[in-house]
């Protein structure tokens, strides 16, 4: 960190004449960030086999054996990659996680180059890197499979290619800025949130000429080719994306609401980043030696208006903000370089967001995790007690009479249920689970004479009173440790004397979303 950055605001002659002129050259190389990255993607591999899947990973497996072109509720991507992991080590969590753990390495490399083209040297360039190793969305996003992970990476190599295209005036970079957001798209549509907030940067700050380059409008293409399967999938179903994206605007979500979006941007990096960040913006909002890179901070005010405005999660924009990180890296490294004590004070107390990892790696023992870890890091209890939960339900079905077992049936309230039930169900002697939760109700429906049901994590009793004749209690989810999440203590029903046939409420009444 004692290495003196380059001085960002000294003009320099750019390698082409298209290049605004004022603009500072990249920072020297430096080895910090790859030993950063590196560290980042070991340490989570070693954690990678604690606690056990989260609903949503046990989901992606069970999506992965309906592969399809789109789902409810994502793309294909992570689905398909969940297919190939598990085929080629299955039931290993480990591996299933690999590909996490190192997409938050490439993140981490990926903040580091963002700084190193705004101009910082190698103390700017490591600070970055350092910054982004322990931030939450990195940490907690590298742990799980997940498409948020993917969805990091790719906004961040877009920004990577948007910055590198405001520094050197050379359009051409937008091809892989189009392609990058394209592939992107087959994760996630959340991509085109991005694309319109850089798009309403430009219109706002600039440069406005390329919103008529040719290959600008050429990458545009790219994208929308690469996406298309996943919107033609989409299209053809009615877009129900867009019905998930209401309930998480209801609240209907974990991370949901606007005020709990709002509050997220004060954390989900690190409170201690904050002020960094928010130099950052300032600086890409108002430095004279920065004006080329306005587009960018006024894409992350445009993304962050509409999480807040449409109520969505509040991590959208975690990306973006990272960004703003390694931009504030390379101002804060600079003015420490020039011999501000109090700088260096903070940049000496990184060692002090080290706490983060307990919240956001298990690295507690799951039997002992206090309750406040869950509170702040809601997915940590998702990750505990699947195989518990499987034995709870096998007791009530080993308890039901041997006629009434053998046509039996289990209907969960979401998805992480049913692909618990998918995963442990089976050496257990457990039948099918369904459910209606998003995608779930698309992989079929129960036998016609299925008329006994084991119910679990089902929120709803009037629905069930609506399509069963009785529905008596048989127990409760007993997953043998004091762990507040969604499944811990739940009631199990049983359910009997279907009042009408499956395939006439299954997708009208037993389908929801969220």
């Amino acid at each position: 960190m004692s290495e003196p950055a380059i001085d960002t605001d000294r003009p320099h002659l750019p390698a082409r004449s298209s290049a605004p002129a004022e603009l500072p050259q990249p920072g020297p190389r430096a080895l910090g960030p790859w030993l950063v990255a590196a560290a980042t993607s070991v340490t989570l591999l070693l954690l990678a086999g604690r606690y056990g899947y989260h609903r949503d990973e046990l989901y992606f497996l069970l999506c992965g054996r309906h592969l399809a072109w789109g789902y409810v509720d994502q793309g294909p991507l992570v689905p398909a990659l969940a297919r190939l992991l598990d085929t080629i080590a299955p039931g290993n969590l480990v591996v299933l996680r690999t590909p996490s753990a190192l997409l938050a390495g490439v993140a981490v490399l990926l903040v580091a180059a963002i700084a190193r083209e705004l101009g910082g040297g190698r103390g700017g360039q490591t600070f970055a890197a350092v910054l982004a190793a322990l931030s939450g969305i990195v940490l907690a996003g590298g742990h799980l499979l997940s498409t948020t992970t993917v969805d990091l990476l790719v906004w961040l190599g877009v920004a990577w290619c948007a910055v590198r295209l405001l520094r050197t005036g050379d359009s051409r970079w937008a091809l892989a800025l189009g392609l990058v957001l394209g592939v992107g798209m087959l994760n996630k549509l959340l991509p085109a949130l991005l694309a319109v907030g850089l798009l309403a940067g430009v219109v706002i700050a600039g440069p406005r000429r390329l919103l008529r380059d040719k290959w600008v409008l050429a990458a545009a293409g790219i994208a929308v080719l690469l996406a298309a399967p996943n919107l033609i999938w989409q299209a053809a179903h009615g877009f129900p994306q867009l019905g998930v994206a209401a309930s998480i605007s209801d609240g209907d979500s974990s991370y949901s609401g606007r005020l709990d979006a709002l509050t997220l941007q004060f954390v989900i990096i690190s409170p201690y980043a904050v002020p960094i960040w928010i130099a950052g913006l300032v600086a890409l909002l108002r430095r004279p030696a920065w004006r080329a890179y306005r587009a960018v901070g006024w894409a992350w005010v445009v993304v962050v208006g509409i999480v807040l405005v449409a109520g969505g999660k509040g991590y959208y924009d975690a990306p973006l903000l990272l960004v703003l990180t390694a931009a504030g890296a390379v101002v804060s490294a600079a003015r420490a370089s020039r011999g501000s004590a109090w700088l260096r004070r903070g940049v000496l107390a990184v060692p002090f967001l080290l706490p983060t990892v307990v919240l956001l790696l298990p690295v507690l023992p799951a039997d002992r995790l206090p309750s406040f870890v869950v509170d702040v890091n809601y997915d940590a209890g998702e990750t505990i007690g699947w195989p518990e939960f499987a034995d709870s339900v096998a007791t009530v079905h080993r308890a039901l009479p041997p006629q009434e077992r053998s046509r039996a049936v289990i209907l969960t309230g979401n998805y992480g249920e049913a692909g618990a039930i998918a995963r442990y169900g089976p050496a257990r002697g457990l039948p099918r689970a369904y459910s209606g939760h998003n995608s779930m109700v698309d992989f079929g429906r129960p036998p016609a004479d299925a008329d006994v049901a084991i119910v679990v994590g089902w929120e709803r009793p009037d629905a069930l009173n609506a399509w069963f004749q009785e529905c008596t209690p048989a127990g409760r989810v007993d997953q043998r440790v004091e762990v507040d999440n969604d499944e811990n203590g739940g009631p199990i029903l049983v359910c009997r004397g279907l009042r009408r046939p499956w395939a006439q409420i299954w997708d009208t009444e037993v389908r929801h979303t969220g």
